[in-house]
């Protein structure tokens, strides 16, 4: 877990973390980025894991397949946009 900054939501601390692992290929593209996981990894609700999954589909650093999950984008596709 980490040490959460209380002036700002934890939603956005939790997405910056994401986000670095993703573009620093942490978070390889296609694999898997598990609501389940960052649940019980942030300690945080599932509501607040969604917050951060909308931000990071909106930013086109994953898309989610209905019954299959959230997926990193490939990053050559993200920069040719």
């Amino acid at each position: 877990m980490i040490e959460y900054d209380p002036t700002e939501p934890k939603w956005r601390q939790i997405y910056a973390v994401v986000r670095r692992r993703i573009e620093s290929g942490e978070y390889a593209p296609k694999s898997l980025v598990s609501e389940v996981k960052l649940e019980a990894e942030f300690g945080v609700t599932r509501t607040t894991i969604r917050k951060v999954t909308a931000q990071l589909r909106e930013d086109g650093l994953i898309i989610t397949r209905p019954s299959m999950g959230s997926f990193v984008t490939d990053q050559e596709v993200r920069s040719a946009e």
